[in-house]
C-alpha cells in the first residue's frame, strides 16, 4: 500500500470516527446535562434521540448527494458543519439550542460516514479489504472508547468538553483531507440540471419528512405520558398524529420510485428481512445497556463520571478484542454458531442485571458489560456475514443501506425503551425492570439463532 493511500485512510478515518465517538461519549454526560438544565430523565433523553434520528436520516441522504455532487465536497463540508456544531453546542443558552446543535453535529458527522468507505473503495485500488478493515477499527474503536473518553474529560472539564474535544480531530482531518482526497471528477450526472421537484423525488424528501415527523410525534406522545404519570389529551393527539403519519409514510414508500426505506425489498427477500429484524433487536439490547449502565452507575449508585468511564471501558475492550477472533471463527464455521453464542451471552448479561441489588459491588456490572462486549464483537462480524448470505448479489448495496437503517432503528428503540421504563427519574426498580425486558428480548434471539443453526444443519445434510 502506497504512502498516499495510508495518508488517505488516516484523513478519512479521523473524520468518520466523529459520529460513533459523539454518539457514545454522551452516555456518561446524561447526569451532568440533567442537573445543569434541570430536566427529568425523559427530557434529557432527547440528547440521545435527536442524534440517532438525525444520523439515520442524514447518512442515506448524504450518500445519494455524494453520488451526484462529489464525495470530496460532501466529506469536507461535513467537517466544516461538525466544526461549527462542536464550537457552538457548549455555548447553548438552553437545552433546546443544545438539541439543535446536536442535530447539526449528527448531520455533519453523518456526511463523512456516508462517503468515507466509498472514498477508500474508489481511490485505494490495492489491499482494499485491509483498508476497509482499518476504517472499521476507527468506527468501532471510537464507539468502544467513547464512554471512557467522555468520563475522563467530563470529570476534569465538565460536559462542554465532550463537544470541544472534536475540534482538534476536525481540524487535522480537514487539513489532511484537503491535501490527500483527490478532487472530484467533473460530474457526468444530470443532477445539476434537475428541477427541485425531481431532486426532491430522487432523495424522497416527502418520505423523510413523514418518517421524521411521525417518529418524533410518536416519541413525544409516549415519553410525555410516561414522564407526567398520566395520559392527557395532548399525549393522545401526539400518539394519533404519529401513528397516522407513519401509516402514510408506509403507503408512500410502497409507491415511491426511489423510496427512503425500500419496504418492498423487505417483502421480496424474507431471509434478509429476518436478519435485519435480528440486527435491530441486537442493537436494542446493546444500546439499552450502553446508555442504561452509565445512568444506573451515576444516578442510582452515585459513581463519578470518571469511574463510570473506567468501568464502561470493559465493554469496549471486550468488543475490540473479540472482533478479529470472531472473523476467523466465522470464516471457518459460518455466522450461525457465533450468533447463537452471542445471543446466549446477551441473555447471561441481561439476567445478571436483574440479580444486582443496591448493595452489590459496583464492579460487578463489569460481568454484564463483558458479556455484552464479547457478544457485540461477535455480532459486528456475524450479522454482516449473515446479511451477505441472505441477500442476492444484485441488491447488496440496498441491503447494506437497510442494514444500517436497522442499526439506527434499534438504537432509537433502545432510547425509547429506557425512557418509557424510567419515566421522569432513573431508579433502581426501573433498572431491574429494564433487565427483565432485555432478558426476554435476548431469549427471543437465542430462539431465532437456534432455529437458524438447525435449519442450516438440515440444509448441509
Amino acid at each position: 500500500m502506497s504512502v498516499h493511500s495510508r495518508w488517505l485512510m488516516i484523513s478519512v478515518g479521523l473524520g468518520i470516527l466523529l459520529n460513533p465517538l459523539n454518539s457514545s461519549m454522551v452516555s456518561v454526560a446524561i447526569l451532568s446535562l440533567k442537573n445543569v438544565f434541570q430536566l427529568d430523565f425523559t427530557g434529557v433523553s432527547w440528547i440521545i434521540f435527536s442524534f440517532y434520528i438525525a444520523s439515520a436520516i442524514a447518512q442515506p441522504v448524504m450518500g445519494k448527494a455524494s453520488d451526484l455532487f462529489g464525495r470530496r465536497k460532501i466529506f469536507l463540508t461535513g467537517l466544516v458543519v461538525a466544526f461549527i456544531a462542536s464550537l457552538l453546542a457548549p455555548l447553548s443558552p438552553t437545552f433546546g439550542w443544545l438539541i439543535v446543535f446536536r442535530i447539526v453535529q449528527a448531520i455533519g458527522t453523518s456526511m463523512m460516514v456516508a462517503v468515507g468507505m466509498a472514498l477508500v473503495r474508489i481511490h485505494i485500488t490495492e489491499k482494499q479489504a485491509t483498508a476497509i478493515s482499518v476504517l472499521s477499527i476507527f468506527l468501532s474503536g471510537a464507539a468502544a472508547i467513547g464512554p471512557f473518553i467522555g468520563g475522563v474529560i467530563i470529570h476534569w472539564w465538565g460536559w462542554p468538553a465532550i463537544f470541544f474535544v472534536n475540534i482538534p480531530f476536525v481540524v487535522v482531518s480537514f487539513l489532511l483531507s484537503w491535501r490527500n482526497i483527490p478532487k472530484d471528477e467533473p460530474s457526468t450526472s444530470v443532477a445539476l440540471g434537475l428541477s427541485y421537484r425531481k431532486w426532491f423525488d430522487l432523495i424522497d424528501v416527502l418520505g423523510i419528512l413523514l418518517f421524521t415527523t411521525g417518529l418524533v410525534a410518536l416519541l413525544l406522545g409516549l415519553l410525555s405520558a410516561k414522564s407526567s404519570g398520566h395520559i392527557s389529551l395532548g399525549n393522545v393527539i401526539a400518539l394519533l398524529v404519529g401513528l397516522v403519519l407513519l401509516a402514510v409514510f408506509i403507503r408512500h414508500e410502497l409507491k415511491a420510485t426511489a423510496p427512503f426505506i425500500p419496504l418492498r425489498t423487505f417483502a421480496k427477500y424474507p431471509a434478509m428481512t429476518w436478519v435485519n429484524v435480528e440486527f435491530m433487536l441486537v442493537n436494542v439490547l446493546y444500546y439499552s445497556l450502553f446508555f442504561g449502565i452509565p445512568s444506573y452507575l451515576q444516578m442510582v449508585r452515585h459513581v463519578s463520571e470518571f469511574q463510570t468511564g473506567i468501568l464502561m471501558l470493559s465493554l469496549g475492550l471486550c468488543s475490540l478484542v473479540t472482533s478479529p477472533i470472531a472473523g476467523r471463527w466465522i470464516d471457518k464455521s459460518g455466522p450461525r454458531p457465533a450468533l447463537l453464542v452471542s445471543a446466549i451471552l446477551m441473555t447471561f448479561g441481561s439476567v445478571w442485571l436483574v440479580t444486582l441489588n443496591q448493595t452489590s459491588p459496583v464492579i460487578s456490572v463489569c460481568l454484564a458489560l463483558a458479556a455484552f462486549g464479547i457478544s457485540n464483537g461477535l455480532n459486528n462480524v456475524g450479522m454482516q456475514a449473515a446479511l451477505f448470505q441472505s441477500s442476492p448479489k444484485e441488491i447488496i448495496g440496498v441491503a447494506s443501506g437497510l442494514f444500517n437503517t436497522s442499526r439506527y432503528l434499534g438504537t432509537i428503540l433502545s432510547s425509547l425503551l429506557i425512557g418509557i421504563v424510567m419515566g421522569g427519574e432513573f431508579s433502581f426498580e426501573g433498572f431491574q425492570l429494564l433487565g427483565i425486558i432485555l432478558t426476554v428480548i435476548a431469549l427471543s434471539l437465542v430462539f431465532m439463532s437456534r432455529r437458524r443453526l438447525e435449519s442450516g444443519q438440515l440444509q448441509d445434510s
